[in-house]
Formats: C-alpha cells, structure tokens, sequence
C-alpha cells in the first residue's frame, strides 16, 4: 500500500454547492473523471465542468423519486474495492466497477428543515439515504479513498492533489475521521426529531452532537485542556459575534453564558453582573445606566473582574459606566456605536453581541457529567406570575412587595443553592448563596448588603424594607428570622416544610407577608 493516492476518479453528489464549481474545475482540468447526480450534476454541467451522471455510469437508472441513485455495485463496489487485494481487483475487472478514489458528499439539510419547522413528510424526505452510505463506505476504505464531508476541506485535499496528484495515508485518516462525526451528528439529529415527534424526554439512547467552534488555552484551570462546541441555535454565547477583546477563556464562557441567562428573565432593561457563574448585582430601570447603578450598589467588591449582561442594546452610557471598573466581559443583544467606541478604548474588554435573547421559558435538555456517564435534565424554564402565588400570612404583601418579589424569585434561579435574594426597588440588595444551610445564606447576604451600605456611606442598610425570596423552603424559621432581623418585609418561597407553621407563624407575630410559590429552583 502507497502513502499517496492518485485521484482518478470522483464522485460528488452534495446538498452545500459553495466552492463546488471552483474545486471540481481544479479537478477537470487535470484530468479526474467526475461522476455526479442530480443537481450536482446540473450545476457542474451548467459551469461548464465536464460531468457523466452516475446513472451513465452504472446503466442504472434513478428510481423511486430520486430515493435510488447511488445504492448499487457499480458505485459501492468502485469505492469499497481493495486495490491491494488481487481478489478484489479481479471482482472489479469481472463486473466492470471502476475504482472511485475520491467521494465528495455532504447531506441533505435535515437540521434546518427541521429548525425551519417543515412539516413531518418534509422532514422525512430530507432524510439522506445514500448520502451516509457513501459516506461510510469511503471513510472505511480510506487506504485508498479520499472523502469530503464539508467545503471546507476542499482546500487542504486540492492542495496534496496539487502537489502529487493524489491525496497522503495522513488527510485521508483525518478525513474519514471527521466524516465519521458527520454521520454519527447526522444521525443523532434524526433520532432527536423522531424522540421529539413521540415525545419522548428521554429516549432510550441519548446521542449529544457539537461542532467544535475553538480550542481553548485551558480549561477551569490551567492544567485541564477544554474546548467549545456549538450545538443549536439559542442566543447566547454561542451565537455572539465577538466584537472585541482577547480570546474567551473556559470560564468566561460559563460565567457569560450564566450571566445571559439570567438577564433574559426580564422585561425590562435590566443589567445583571455575574462572578464565579451567580450573581453579585441584578438591576431593571429605566434606563440601562441606572440599572447599573443599582445592580453595582448591592455588591461593590465583586463585580471587579466579572461578566456583564444587558437585555437591551447597550448605550453609551451603560457603556461609560461599565467600562470604569475592570471588567471580562460584556454580553448584549446588541450594541450602539457609541457603546462600541466607549468599549474599545479597553482593548481586552470583550464584547459579545447576540443578535437576539433567548427565551427563559423555552424547553430542551441540560447534562451534566458524571464518572461513567451523565445527568440528563429539562432546563429550568418555571416561572411564577402573581397569579400563581398564594399568600399563607395574616397580612397580604403590597402591589410594590409583590413586584419585588417577583424580581428576586427570578434572580434566585440563577443563584447557587441554599440561595437567599434580598431586593428592594427591582434591584437586589443582598445575595447569599452556595451554603450547605439557608441560613447562613441568609445571614451572608444580609452582611454583605450592611457592607455595601457602609460602602456607599448610607446610614441604613440596603436591607431595611426590602423583600427576601428563598429558592427552596425555610427548613425552620431560623433562616426566615435573620432576613426578619435584617429588615425583609415581605418573604416570597416555594413552601412545603413539615414545619411550614412554625415559619409563617414567626412571619406573622413580625408582621411580614408570605407567598408560597409551589415551585422550587434549586441550582446546584
């Protein structure tokens, strides 16, 4: 066996016609035989690219709608045959089967079909047949067959074919490698779309498909590699355009990705500062500077260094404020040119703009690995409107407490647990959270609100008349005492302790009103 392969022959039959022209003229033009079909075949024929049908070539017509093209000897035989084999070569002589030493394919577009909500026939028949099987065949022979899976590559294969008329043992492994992940993801889309079409959550095997997007410096820590991958299109990080700034490290992605996340919660402009992937500081106002404001107030230490998130387009002067403290990363829908300009004087400060919010209420999965496999679990998408919240104290909250503690039940979600949020004004005021017990939780974020105030040289703390919500039940009343203490007024909690009495009755003889949710958000 030779390391270098000649191209002779190719067959391409692909869906993505970008640089399909341009490469197979490079091809022609020294002399490679091109078999091809349908509208591949259209398309070179139309460019003046010399192509044979593969119909031609095989003396076997396409049947059924097109479903048949390529499944026949002729052309499996040319790409499975061993030219090493001299029982191999002689089948081929015997049957007349031409080698093919290169296979260009890339799949019918099932994925965006699918993303473009087309009806199930549709999606059905932009299940690729042949395609994989092509595919599969040349990737498994590639001692002596070349395969392309994406235009991409088209440059790396027409550079060796370039230079020695073929292709190296070396491309051809990378290729078959690489068309292998393309099946494997093809696949794995088509059981996804058949699982969703039964609805089935979890379906009996669980197949996550990504594309690579960057190799990162490192990962959590230096010693640990990591890398990036895409899969789907919700907006966030993923989809960013990064407009500036260094390159996002492991933690970057997480923290902004956390920090997205929680923004998109809320209606109005709203800023939420992130730190180690939970919040230090989430604000709605007016006005996006104002929000900043507020969300910087409740923790002045720890935004030094964090992630930024907006829910509007950033303006000017959110940006100028933003900008006067060391910051990683700010992450919006969009950003005006005076906020990029105001933004770029920091040349490290990375910008990242989405195109768009993602929904909090929309469905999908969530993983987490673990030793010998992984947690699979629907994202965290609950909502609690007033409507769904019952009050179990003597006195009913205000419409203003009742706001707030919208605010902070929504900001608890995307604290660690045992989270506790103080928040007063649509503002949170003081976050503890991450703690093996809620209350020193409790007792944290309330220290950490009296620190801000002396901070901003208030003589009240930020804490006195604010709400307090909690991410699970007060367990005992100690942990609902210490907010009492801290100046809470109002207490907003999923409810279902045993000693649910003992809490709401220390609740009532403070004079505070509770609301039970009914639904946890746990975030370990």
């Amino acid at each position: 066996m030779t390391d270098i392969v000649p191209i002779r022959r190719a067959l391409i039959s692909v869906s993505d016609k970008a640089g399909l022209v341009s490469f197979a003229n490079a091809l022609a033009d020294k002399g490679v035989e091109i078999l091809s079909t349908g509208g591949s075949a259209r398309a070179l024929r139309e460019a003046g690219v010399p192509v044979k049908e593969v119909s031609d070539h095989t003396g076997f017509p396409e049947i059924l709608d097109g479903r048949v093209k390529t499944l026949v000897p002729q052309i499996h035989g040319g790409i499975l045959g061993r030219r090493d084999l001299p029982e191999h070569v002689a089948q081929m002589q015997q049957h007349a089967i031409a080698p093919i030493d290169l296979v260009v394919v890339n799949l019918y577009p099932f994925e965006a079909t699918v993303a473009k909500g087309a009806p199930y026939d549709d999606c059905v028949e932009n299940i690729d047949i042949g395609g994989p099987a092509l595919i599969r065949a040349a990737a498994k022979n590639h001692d002596f067959v070349a395969v392309l899976t994406d235009p991409a590559q088209y440059q790396a294969v027409l550079g060796e074919f370039g230079a020695s008329g073929g292709t190296s043992l070396a491309l051809r492994r990378t290729l078959a490698g690489q068309a292998y992940a393309r099946t494997a993801a093809y696949d794995a889309a088509i059981s996804a779309w058949f699982a969703q079409q039964q609805a089935l959550t979890f379906p009996q095997r669980l197949t996550i498909a990504g594309s690579l997007k960057q190799t990162l410096r490192y990962g959590e820590n230096p010693h640990q590699a990591a890398a990036f991958y895409t899969a789907g299109d919700r907006p966030g990080v993923a989809t960013a355009m990064q407009v500036q700034g260094k390159e996002l490290s492991y933690n970057n992605f997480n923290d902004t990705d956390a920090a997205f996340e929680c923004v998109a919660e809320f209606d109005g402009p709203t800023i939420a500062i992130i730190k180690h992937a939970t919040p230090c500081g989430v604000a709605s106002a007016a006005k996006l500077a104002d929000a900043w404001d507020a969300a910087f107030r409740c923790d002045p230490i720890s935004p030094y260094g964090g992630i930024v998130a907006v829910n509007r387009t950033l303006d000017a002067a959110a940006a100028e404020k933003i900008a006067a403290i060391f910051t990683e990363v700010i992450i919006a829908p969009d950003a005006d040119d005076d906020a990029k300009a105001i933004v770029g004087r920091k040349k490290n400060l990375r910008l990242l703009l989405t195109g768009g919010m993602p929904d909090p209420a929309s469905g999908g999965l969530a993983y987490r690995g673990l030793a010998g496999g992984f947690l699979a679990q629907t994202r965290d998408n609950g909502r609690v409107s007033a409507a769904d919240l019952k009050v179990v104290t003597k006195r009913a909250p205000t419409e203003a407490e009742l706001a707030d503690m919208l605010f902070a039940f929504r900001v608890c979600k995307h604290v660690k647990s045992n989270a506790i949020v103080y928040a007063k004004g649509g503002a949170t005021v003081g976050i503890g959270g991450g703690q093996p017990n809620r209350a020193d939780s409790a007792r944290i974020a309330a220290w950490k609100a009296e620190e801000a105030a002396k901070a901003a040289g208030l003589a009240e703390r930020l804490t006195q008349g604010s709400v307090v919500a909690s991410d699970a039940f007060f367990p005992f009343a100690d942990g609902l005492e210490i907010a009492i203490a801290a100046g809470a007024t109002a207490v907003i909690q999923p409810g279902g302790s045993i000693r649910d009495a003992e809490v709401i009755a220390a609740a009532d003889a403070a004079g505070v009103a509770m609301v039970f949710t009914g639904m946890r958000h746990f975030r370990h």
